[in-house]
Formats: structure tokens, C-alpha cells, sequence
């Protein structure tokens, strides 16, 4: 969750890790700092941003640097606590993301040994450990102390006595390897080091890598030399850039007509009713579950939904964290993960292997950890989100999961290929569809304003609006911190209309599905407790104002496509509420991009 950079090379080391960390700010932090290795080990940190710490860096010159923006895991938010850490005589410094599970032994240990601790955190360990082993090779004494440890890490470390080396290894963390002449670079995250190369290697897990500016070292589990795929990055610096926008969040919900329009691109056959997706090919199976966690999660019971609808196969979701302990382990597991590397998601995929099971990966990630365990993937290619709150991955998510229930519907014959045709030719009015909300966002602000003083909000709906109301709610929780809460309508009468009141508004997803009628009943029975209702409805629905107090329009599309345009329009919606409150949009406190831990 946290943010690792390290560079060596010809330029000032200092400059380009803090113009790198810069860019590491989505993946969200409470703290930064660098270490800069030149005639001697320079550190420094700080609490709170990035320009922060910008403001107050002294001039550290050397050519080898590592740096770190900090999500707290062991540890409050200190000074102390801050990354890079160091060991007892200050010439090794460590920047590490992940849990050190037996941190607390080895903490007792070398204390016993006379190793004397400045933090709380489980990092410092591996600083202390890397003291212990040195002989004056920095890659042997990290590779002795990575025998000690238990955990996920990616990590990163230098010494005074090397300059212009570096020493990175992962474990069930992201890490990656910018190449470049003369200069190399090492990263939690490509965008990091964009600007300065599009040459890439992921490392994988267990490897360590031995980097210095002109060579790049890999070595596996068992010491030798391993040979990892170098890649090249498609998409330029510019695509993680605002681009004038205000903030990444609306940027991104802006790019959906592109982005999804991306991820259909040669998937939909210009001929015949059909759906080209070699890379899904799940085979016999008769049994399907989705995984995911967060935003991902509501995208996989939305395809849940779909595939139950359009390929008549029961289709089990659940929780990464959850199933990866308490599933049942059969059949064929689908891991939907924005990033490639959600700690939870991975370790579902891992169980499901254990236990015999089929995989398959839904990412945005080519290289990712993800595609690399998974027996099959599906690139959503939608390009870089760099807001923490979920937007177009969302949507580019439930496009490729579309794209699965139509493939499966149309091999075992649950779907003719007039009902296909009919699909396909709706999936290409996707981008024109999301672009007719975005020309609406005026509305949206107006709507917006005059929830941004609530307290508590609602959102309902049935079928595969369920999902999406959790998703709106979820939305509205992670950036304006208003409490809101997602629930299908027909469970309010089971508890949650105790907490209906005037001041209690409820947003209200209707379409044209043979649900209408309930829902308009439930809308009655807010309504009859005093809460104001807003309406998200299609654009055909011209008896809707009689039931409720407001309507945010959208496009109308047959079901289950016309959650595209709603899912929109709630992004649109929170990302106003968010504003008006005066939040910080782009990094929501306490959350980060990527959760790469536990």
C-alpha cells in the first residue's frame, strides 16, 4: 500500500527520487522520506505530503537513492516511524512495503544482540538483519536476512560503503524494474518511473536483484541467474497526468467512453454475433466463483448477474479475504484485481490453485503478479487510474465480465445468436451512452449540493442494482466521508428503516426490469417515513416523478447494460458531494491505491 522507489544512475539521485515519489502519491501515505547514498548515507523524513517534504529537503548529493511514502501498518504516524529506516550505525537503509509477520522474535533477538531500535515498525528489522550479516557485500547480507524472515515484503536497500548499488527483492508485494541507459530505476509502481523509461521487468516472487546504473542482476529463489522478460509500457506519462482536469478522480471518470471503448476493442466481431476472447476460455467446469475485493467485489457480483442471466450458470462471489480461508475451494476461481497485486485477491487465486481449481485474473496490469499465477487473464486495458477511488476500472471490469457471460451464453446455447447480436450491438452504444451522463455532470453538482450537508445516506435497489448501490455508497463513504450505505430495497423493512428520517435522503435506482413495480413500492414506503427520495432512471421513464422528490437521468439501455450509464452517474455524484464538502479527492484519508497487505 505503500510507495517504494529507488534509482542509480548519472543524474542527481535526490531530484529524480523526489520527482518519482511525487508520482507514487495515489497509492496513499502519512509520512515520506529518502536516504541518498553519496561519501556517506544522507536521511531524511517527514511527516505528512510529499511537497511537505519537498519544502525541507537539504541538498543530498550521491547517485544512488531510495524513497518512500508511508502507509502505516506497525506503527503510528511518526517521525520515527517514517521510511527508510537505517541500522544501529546509520550506512544501511531499508524501504520496505508488506508485513513482517515474525518481526517481534526477531526484534527480541537482536536486541538480546545488541541492536538498538528508533521505531515501532516491522521494518527496521530488516534493516537490523542486513547489519548482522554484512561482510561488505550488500546482496549476500540481504539475501541472509531474507532467510529470517516470515511475510510478504517488497523492499529495497543500499549502503554507504556500495555506492551505486542496490538491492531489491519481493515476496507477494509488487515490484518493478525500470531499465534504462546508463541509469536504472526500482519501483512499487511503473508511473514512478515513467517519465524516465518504458522498459520494464516485474519482478517475480523470491526474487532478488542486484542493480547498478548499467546492469540489472536477477537472481531466483535458489541463487541462480534468472532470466525475466523485459516489457515495454504502452501508454505514455501524459495518461497519468490530470491533463487539465481537476483532480485524477474526474479525469478518469471522464477517459470511460475511451476506456471502455478500449477494452471492447477487438473483442466484439464485425460480422458475425460473436465474441472474440480466446484468453477466456474456462472449459469444462460446474462450478464458477468470482473474488475480488472493495470496488472489485461489486464488479464481480454485477458480472455474478449477468453470467447468472445471459449463460444460465450459477456463479458464487466472494470476498478475497473471506474465501481465501473459508471458501469452497472447486471448480473455476475468476480474481478480479484493478492492480494485479491485491494481497487478498492473489491469495484466493493461491488457495484455488491448491485445492485443483481452474484460474483466471480480470486486471488492468499486464506482467502483474496475477498474470503471472493465473492459469488464464483478461487485460481490461483501460490504462492508468491513478485516483485511489475506483472509476473506470469499475467499468472496464464489468465490460470484460459481459464479454465472459456472452462468450459462455452463446458456447453452451443458453443464448441465440439474435439475443447476441442485440448485445453486441449494444455494447458498441456503450461509450456514446457513459459520454450522454458526462454531458449531464451540471445536474449531477446541482444534486450534489444539496446532499452535501447530510449526515447519513441511502442507497437501494434490486437485482443488479443491488451491487451498484453498494457501489454508489461506497463511492460516497471513500471520498466525501459521508456515511453512506448500500442495501437491496427489499431489506429495508428488515432493520434499516429505523434509521430513516427527513434528514435521511435515499438514492433510488429504478429501470425499466420486471422489478419496476416493486421498487416503486419500496419508494412508497420511504417516502410514508418522511426521507426524500432522488431517483436515478432512464430516460424513458416518464412516470417516475410522480414517486419521488428528484431525477438523475440516464441514457436508457436494455438491461443489463443500462448499469453502465447508472454506475456513471453515482461517480459523477459522489465526486460532487466530495467537492462540495471540501475533501481531498485524489487520496482519501487512510486509503491507499493498491492494498498490498492484509
Amino acid at each position: 500500500m505503500c510507495g517504494i522507489i529507488g534509482y542509480t544512475g548519472f543524474r542527481e539521485a535526490s531530484a529524480v527520487v523526489m520527482e518519482c515519489l511525487q508520482r507514487l502519491e495515489y497509492r496513499g501515505y502519512d509520512s515520506a522520506g529518502l536516504a541518498v547514498v553519496g561519501g556517506q548515507l544522507h536521511l531524511f523524513k517527514k511527516v505528512g505530503t510529499i511537497g511537505d517534504l519537498a519544502a525541507d529537503v537539504p541538498d543530498m548529493q550521491g547517485g544512488t537513492a531510495i524513497g518512500h511514502t508511508r502507509w502505516a501498518t506497525h506503527g503510528e504516524v511518526t517521525l520515527a516511524n517514517a521510511h527508510p529506516h537505517t541500522d544501529c550505525r546509520r550506512e544501511i537503509a531499508v524501504a520496505h512495503n508488506g508485513i513482517i509477520e515474525n518481526f517481534q522474535k526477531l526484534r527480541q533477538e537482536l536486541q538480546r544482540a545488541g541492536h538498538t531500535f528508533a521505531s515501532e515498525t516491522d521494518t527496521e528489522v530488516v534493516a537490523h538483519l542486513i547489519e548482522d550479516a554484512y561482510e561488505g557485500s550488500l546482496p549476500q547480507a540481504v539475501a541472509a536476512a531474507l532467510k529470517k524472515i516470515e511475510g510478504s515484503y517488497a523492499l529495497v536497500a543500499v549502503a554507504r560503503e556500495e555506492p551505486g548499488l542496490m538491492v531489491a527483492a519481493r515476496r507477494e508485494s509488487p515490484l518493478v524494474v525500470g531499465m534504462g541507459d546508463r541509469e536504472q530505476f526500482v519501483a512499487s509502481d511503473v508511473p514512478a518511473f515513467l517519465p524516465f523509461t518504458k522498459r520494464v521487468i516485474y519482478v517475480e516472487d523470491g526474487d532478488l536483484v542486484v542493480v547498478r546504473p548499467d546492469s540489472v542482476q536477477i537472481l531466483d529463489p535458489a541463487g541462480r541467474q534468472a532470466d525475466r522478460e523485459e516489457c515495454l509500457i504502452t501508454w505514455d506519462v501524459e495518461d497519468a497526468q490530470k491533463a487539465g482536469y481537476e483532480h485524477f478522480m474526474l479525469k478518469e471518470i471522464h477517459e470511460q467512453p475511451t476506456s471502455i471503448a478500449h477494452t471492447l476493442r477487438g473483442r466484439l466481431s464485425e460480422i458475425e454475433p460473436q465474441v472474440l476472447l480466446e484468453e477466456a476460455d474456462l472449459g469444462e467446469t460446474d462450478s464458477l466463483a468470482i473474488v475480488a475485493c472493495g470496488t472489485s467485489y461489486y464488479a464481480g457480483m454485477v458480472g455474478a448477474y449477468i453470467m447468472e442471466q445471459l449463460a444460465s450458470i450459477p456463479v458464487a462471489t466472494a470476498l478475497s479475504s473471506e474465501y481465501r480461508y473459508f471458501g469452497q475451494k472447486r471448480g473455476t476461481v475468476i480474481g478480479v484485481t484493478q492492480s494485479g497485486e491485491t494481497a487478498d485477491t492473489l491469495g484466493a487465486l493461491r488457495a484455488a490453485q491448491r485445492h485443483g481449481c481452474r484460474t483466471m485474473a480480470i486486471t488492468n496490469v499486464a506482467g502483474s503478479t496475477a498474470t503471472r499465477i493465473a492459469d488464464a487473464t483478461i487485460l481490461t486495458r483501460c490504462g492508468p487510474e491513478i485516483g485511489v477511488a475506483a472509476t473506470k476500472t469499475f467499468t472496464s471490469q464489468v465490460a470484460v465480465l459481459v464479454l465472459l457471460a456472452l462468450k459462455m451464453g452463446l458456447s453452451s446455447g443458453a443464448l441465440q445468436t439474435d439475443a447476441v447480436r442485440g448485445y453486441v450491438s449494444a455494447l458498441r452504444h456503450l461509450p456514446s451512452a457513459v459520454t450522454r451522463v458526462l454531458d449531464r455532470e451540471e445536474h449531477l453538482r446541482q444534486v450534489a449540493q444539496t446532499l452535501a450537508s447530510s449526515r447519513h445516506l441511502f442507497f437501494i435497489g434490486r437485482g443488479i442494482h443491488h451491487p451498484l448501490a453498494l457501489e454508489g455508497a461506497l463511492k460516497m463513504k471513500e471520498i466525501s466521508y459521508l456515511h453512506a450505505e448500500g442495501f437491496a430495497a427489499g431489506e429495508l423493512k428488515h432493520g434499516p428503516f429505523a434509521l430513516l428520517t427527513p434528514e435521511t435522503p435515499v438514492i433510488a435506482l429504478v429501470d425499466d426490469d420486471p422489478v419496476r413495480d416493486k421498487m416503486l413500492t419500496n419508494i412508497g414506503e420511504i417516502k410514508a417515513r418522511k426521507s426524500p427520495v432522488i431517483a436515478v432512471a432512464p430516460d424513458h421513464d416518464a412516470e417516475i416523478e410522480a414517486f419521488v422528490d428528484g431525477v438523475i437521468r440516464v441514457p436508457s439501455l436494455p438491461p443489463p447494460l443500462s448499469c453502465f450509464p447508472t454506475v456513471v452517474a453515482l461517480q459523477l455524484l459522489a465526486y460532487h458531494v466530495a467537492r462540495e464538502r471540501g475533501c481531498s479527492i485524489d487520496k482519501p484519508r487512510n486509503l491507499a491505491k493498491s492494498v498490498t497487505v492484509e
